[in-house]
């Protein structure tokens, strides 16, 4: 018993000494706190330092990076798409058709479904492909070609669906899951990172346009377009839409749209057969550095304004030529796509504060959003105008100014969508309609009309243009 004290007390102060010697040499320690969606990871756990600000906590909207759960959720709601065109036949009496093929997301459980216009727009009839081989024949609800967007429809109930997330929240360097379901291979998964937001790649047309990609490094391939771009907890925080590639084939840069513009666009397609879309009412140009000095920029971040509508928001709150808008509802605004992503979620009648620089000094203003025609109010889409949407053109009554200058009456084109029957006439905006075969027309609803009576027949329209002599006919088969 005596032998045994010495040698326990020799061990005590061993162990205490060791201790004391870890802890004079040892380094600050890293802690993860795992198994928590919101999982908290900080280092140099020392609570003083943590009040002190020294040590911030990050909270990990990717974590967790366990992919399998959220995979397996996502795949069922990724649909196949295939988009079939109209028999046409030759002087011999043989058929041919052309398809195409692209995949989407089920955003409902009554069979809404999200996908991009490219990749039904060459289609008269869509048929989709879920991930369990059942096969439906939808309906094309409405198309938005200026984000690239399109609504489809399926007649079922309880389906698997996916809710869509903040894409707002996302952060460069965020693991992300491409998913799709090309060719009919039921699913592809594919993961990436986050690697820029707020891209703008110049691949949509018109004048309405909104580029503000999310750009990943997930592998995404032909067939993939209208497939779901998802956080690690399964949200939809993106609809994939391109690649940049030479070779045709992925090379490491992929472009989704953000859920929160898909949102709002995808709603105004359900709720009025077309995108409501509040405007400022400026022509825009970015930020270089020359400009920024000679205009007294703090830095070379904002949009500069080029020109300012006439009796459009932005000149009604007191906005300028030259000036150079910085902010956006207290969110800096530092390019044109990030403007534009802001701007194309509200709708005419919106009020937006907007920090603005003018000759090297900060102002507030708020402008209230309008509509092209320079309304402030949402304009339901009437059912009549169905046959308008379905040709793909946007038309309107002249303006008394415009029947004034141009002495005529008539119908004024307005806006044309890419790849409808009316753009293949090669008929562009601005044309002013002043007959519908042999009938003079002076109105929107006298044009409809026309077309109505002439469905599943060729007619002509004959008309102008304000800058261009001489008549101009355009021919089409009406639908």
């Amino acid at each position: 018993m005596k032998q045994i004290i010495p040698i326990f007390i020799s061990s005590l102060i061993s162990a205490l000494l060791a201790v004391f010697i870890y802890r004079m040499f040892a380094g600050p320690q890293q802690v993860y706190l795992e198994g928590d969606p919101a999982a908290v990871r900080y280092t140099n756990f020392n609570d003083d330092e943590l009040l002190s600000g020294r040590v911030q906590r990050t909270f990990l909207s990717s974590a967790p990076t366990d992919f399998i759960s959220a995979a397996e959720e996502v795949t069922l709601a990724v649909v196949n798409i295939r988009a079939v065109e109209s028999a046409s036949y030759s002087w011999w009496g043989s058929g041919s058709y052309g398809a195409s093929s692209g995949s989407g997301v089920i955003i409902s459980p009554d069979g809404y479904i999200v996908t991009n216009n490219h990749v039904i727009e060459d289609g008269s009839r869509y048929e989709v492909s879920l991930n369990d081989h059942r096969e439906y024949e939808a309906k094309l609800i409405a198309t938005d070609p200026s984000t690239d967007l399109a609504l489809l429809k399926i007649k079922d109930e309880n389906l698997p669906f996916l809710m869509f997330g903040n894409s707002d929240s996302l952060r460069v360097g965020e693991w992300v899951l491409a998913v799709g379901n090309p060719f009919n291979l039921e699913s592809t998964v594919t993961a990436g990172i986050v690697s820029a937001k707020g891209r703008s790649i110049d691949i949509l047309e018109g004048d309405y346009t909104i580029e503000s990609f999310i750009q990943t490094d997930a592998a995404v391939n032909p067939g993939n377009s209208g497939g779901a771009l998802v956080n690690t907890n399964g949200e939809l925080i993106g609809i994939n839409t391109a690649i940049i590639t030479r070779s045709g084939k992925y090379e490491g840069y992929s472009f989704a749209i953000p859920a929160t513009l898909v949102q709002k666009v995808i709603s105004d397609l359900k709720l009025y057969g077309e995108v409501q879309r509040g405007l400022l009412g400026i022509r825009i140009g970015p930020v270089n550095g020359q400009n920024a000095k000679e205009l007294g920029l703090p830095s070379v971040d904002g949009v500069y304004i080029s020109y300012v509508t006439p009796g459009g928001g932005a000149e009604d709150a007191g906005l300028k030529g030259g000036d150079v808008i910085v902010g956006i509802n207290n969110l800096k605004i530092k390019t044109i796509p990030e403007l534009q992503e802001q701007v194309g979620r509200l709708h005419p009648g919106s009020a937006l504060d907007v920090e603005y620089i003018r000759n090297g000094k900060h102002y507030k203003s708020t402008v209230i959003l309008k509509d092209k025609n320079q309304a402030t109010s949402v304009r339901t889409k009437g059912l009549d105008q169905d046959i308008l949407s379905r040709h793909g053109f946007e038309i309107r009554d002249l303006t008394t100014d415009e029947k004034r200058r141009l002495r005529v009456s008539g119908v004024y084109v307005e806006n044309i969508d890419v790849g409808s029957i009316i753009e293949k006439t090669e008929m562009d905006p601005g044309y002013i309609i002043t007959k519908v075969g042999e009938v003079r027309v002076s109105s929107v609803q006298e044009v409809i009309n026309e077309l109505k009576k002439k469905r599943g027949k060729e007619i002509y329209l004959e008309g102008f243009y304000e800058n261009y002599p001489g008549e101009y006919y355009y021919t089409f088969e009406v639908r």
